[in-house]
């Protein structure tokens, strides 16, 4: 349970980053909504790539950089079907 409260603050923070970086204008909270998804969706990427090693539980970069991953992934795909 501690893990998954982790993930959604770790994703609304890297949400908020990715969003400044995509320079996106979905506003804050979508910003931070993509950004708990994208959390996940970066998890999920990290299992992927071989010889990785999964995140533990607890609060670190490693966190922050997977979940940025993640919600970068997760506004590309979100500008995607939008103009689609």
């Amino acid at each position: 349970m501690i893990n998954i409260i982790v993930w959604i603050i770790v994703g609304a923070i890297a949400g908020w980053l990715a969003g400044i970086v995509m320079g996106s204008r979905q506003g804050l909270i979508t910003n931070i909504i993509l950004g708990i998804v994208g959390s996940f969706v970066g998890g999920f990427v990290l299992t992927l790539v071989p010889g990785a090693q999964p995140i533990e539980s607890g609060f670190s970069l490693g966190h922050i950089l997977t979940a940025f991953v993640g919600a970068i992934i997760i506004i590309a795909v979100a500008r995607f079907i939008r103009r689609a």
